[in-house]
């Protein structure tokens, strides 16, 4: 971890997470376990793309765990750049998050499967993605996503992942249940635009999916909702983090 940043002043800090080796190779396993204290407040994101290489012919599998605490009156944005799925890698993603009673969370994953910029697709290989989020041991959401390329249905059909190769999940905790109007601004973001962005909500908690062809759209798409909600859900304006601009 880089030194922390205060852009926001004390009251809370913008993180760096840093992963020299830049990606995951066969047998290896990242896990962040972050735990935040009563009444603190962080931003983390990270420097560049986390990268899942293509596992050796033994197909010894690549693991990343993500695990967020969050004690009373605390906030956290998980704000990370996107992973990209090589093809022919054994990846399995795993992101938890615990809030306490009156924590509040913003955060985002962003998948790319297959590298689209060299027309290489993820013709092979396996992704198991899940991510959860508690409020006081309560299950908020539960997302899975098993893919398997020996089986291309689920990656092909439009109940899956209708043949795109970027997928990406943003949730939001509101103090309240949205209203028609923060819905509507949210949707107005997607119209118009090939990808798919639905904006959908469950009671106070709020989501959106991204599925197309390019992760800078998706962060873009994600970037102005953080922009939007961050105010109402922190009662601070966006202050975005200085690596987003190298």
């Amino acid at each position: 971890m880089q030194r922390p940043f205060y852009p926001e002043g004390p009251e809370l800090a913008h993180l760096y997470l840093l992963h020299p080796p830049g990606g995951l190779v066969s047998g290896d396993a990242l896990s962040f376990d972050i735990a935040l204290g009563a009444n603190a407040g962080a931003l983390l994101t990270t420097p560049g793309a986390a990268r899942i290489y293509r596992a050796r012919e033994a197909a010894t599998g690549q693991h990343q765990s993500v695990r967020l605490s969050l004690a009373a009156g605390s906030s956290a944005e998980w704000l990370p750049m996107e992973t990209i799925v090589f093809p022919g890698a054994e990846a399995r993603l795993d992101t938890r998050v615990d809030l306490a009673a009156d924590s509040r969370f913003i955060g985002w994953e962003i998948c790319c499967t297959g590298l689209p910029a060299s027309g290489e697709r993820f013709a092979r290989g396996q992704l198991r993605q899940s991510f959860r989020l508690y409020r006081e041991g309560r299950a908020l959401l539960v997302e899975t996503l098993n893919l398997d390329m020996v089986d291309e249905r689920l990656y092909q059909g439009r109940a899956g992942l209708a043949g795109q190769n970027v997928s990406g999940l943003m949730v939001a905790t509101l103090p309240a249940p949205p209203d028609d109007e923060t819905l509507e601004a949210l949707r107005s973001l997607g119209p118009g635009q090939q990808p798919v962005l639905s904006v959908t909500a469950v009671d106070a908690l709020l989501l959106l999916r991204y599925l197309g062809p390019c992760t800078q759209q998706a962060r873009g798409l994600f970037e102005s909702a953080w922009r939007y909600l961050r105010p109402g859900v922190l009662g601070r304006s966006a202050c975005a983090p200085r690596i987003w601009s190298t």
